[in-house]
């Protein structure tokens, strides 16, 4: 268990399962799917072994696939949008996202990144207080 107290001022009592399953159900809730109009579904997860992987299915059958241990992360930051979106960047401190294309036209790609931007709705102050806090926690553990 770990307790943690936010920026905010209250504290939370936290074991793994739960932040894992919070930060999942916050990834999952705050992803903004309507920048990719063609886009038909997405899976992001934050797992056990504490890697965030991203994948996106458009309608034409392509993918595209991100992955990185956060044991890797440097720095995540919120962008705002003047739309009230934004997106969620992932810094890495070298190349250490995989991103891996499948069933592109282009041919499929297999290739590493050291950003990432995930499109979000607009996030509160306090949830992306507690999304650090969260993501600290799993980079603290990997290491």
């Amino acid at each position: 268990m770990v307790i943690i107290t936010f920026n905010y001022g209250f504290k939370v009592l936290f074991d793994e399962t739960e932040w894992l399953n919070w930060s999942n159900k916050f990834l999952t809730e705050s992803y903004d799917p309507s920048v990719d109009l063609k886009l038909k579904k997405y899976e992001i997860t934050l797992t056990s072994d504490h890697f965030i992987r991203l994948r996106k299915t458009f309608q034409h059958g392509k993918q595209e696939y991100f992955s990185f241990n956060l044991s890797k992360l440097d720095s995540m930051n919120y962008v705002a949008a003047p739309n009230n979106n934004g997106l969620l960047r992932f810094k890495t401190i070298k190349d250490d996202i995989i991103v891996q294309t499948y069933e592109d036209p282009k041919g499929d790609i297999d290739s590493m990144a050291s950003i990432l931007d995930i499109p979000v709705k607009s996030i509160s102050p306090e949830r992306l207080d507690s999304l650090n806090e969260a993501l600290k926690y799993f980079k603290d553990k990997g290491l």
